[in-house]
């Protein structure tokens, strides 16, 4: 039974733990979900706040748990917090207490583009990330998602500042495209992950049905606004991201985004069996805004 599970979440105040942990508690799954900052807390949830996951404060209310989800990453990088620290080091700690705790099934979300052949940073960290786990002898499912869109993500919200700016900038050419794929979508397959065996020491795309560009996206987005759209120059955006920690995109998410990474949906919908909702008509129905 679907109740019967105890689920961790890492990570648990980000945008998709939220949405995520919001649908576990709808289908009455316990849950122990763990964060740096303090959160909302729903049904049949044990809520820990930990500034830096301490295994003392952690490994016992965690013991024996069915499935840990790691959600935790970052994908720029300050003086304070880098690539290596989060993305590698933290996620060996928490491979680490997964063992420990005598949990099996360990759940990570790493990135589209992601291989051993890559020379972006970003990408190198979540690689290595995920050697540690497919090395530690668990049973593992990763996911490398492109884009997860829903109504509080990140490219969503800054979306919807620019529209309130009067004006949404264009990096470049806005012709690179990417799988955008829905969070309500998201949050079924990572339940699939824990509870069917065919997951088992997987690495799948997390990627929608449909490609779009980003300038395809901006205008669908920003449908029936007044929001005017400016392309600009992609060496001005690269210059900002390089020289100011406050720009709208950083170096990585630039590389990511003119990347173009396609994943394989296909390979997606036959092990999921799900009908996918599409991001298009979601962009065309304003569901999104």
């Amino acid at each position: 039974m679907v109740k019967d599970n105890q689920i961790v979440i890492t990570g648990a105040s980000g945008f998709i733990a939220r949405n995520l942990r919001k649908y576990l508690s709808e289908k009455n799954i316990k849950l122990i979900s763990i964060s740096r900052n303090d959160f909302k807390q729903f049904k049949n949830e044990h809520k820990v706040i930990s500034k830096n996951y301490n295994e003392k404060n952690i490994l016992s209310k965690i013991k024996n748990s069915d499935a840990l989800i790691h959600l935790v990453g970052i994908g720029k990088q300050s003086i304070k917090t880098d690539y290596d620290m989060i993305n590698i080091e933290f996620t060996n700690n928490i491979v680490n207490l997964c063992k420990k705790a005598k949990i099996k099934k360990f759940i990570y979300t790493s990135g589209l583009g992601v291989s051993p052949n890559t020379s972006l940073g970003y990408f190198i960290s979540k690689y290595k990330a995920e050697r540690q786990i497919i090395n530690s002898g668990l049973n593992y499912t990763i996911f490398r998602p492109s884009y997860i869109v829903g109504r509080d993500d990140l490219f969503t919200k800054y979306l919807k500042k620019q529209i309130k700016k009067g004006k949404i900038e264009i990096p470049g050419s806005g012709t690179y495209s990417f799988q955008p794929i829905y969070i309500n979508d998201v949050v079924k397959i990572i339940l699939q992950s824990v509870l069917q065996a065919k997951f088992r020491n997987k690495i799948i795309d997390l990627v929608g049905p449909d490609c779009i560009t980003f300038e395809q996206y901006v205008k669908l987005f920003s449908k029936g606004t007044k929001t005017i759209i400016r392309k600009i120059n992609l060496e001005d955006v690269y210059y900002s991201a390089i020289t100011n920690s406050n720009s709208d995109f950083g170096v990585d998410d630039l590389n990511i985004l003119i990347g173009n990474f396609k994943g394989n949906h296909n390979k997606l919908r036959k092990i999921t069996e799900m009908k996918f909702q599409s991001v298009l008509e979601l962009l065309k129905s304003g569901r999104l805004l």
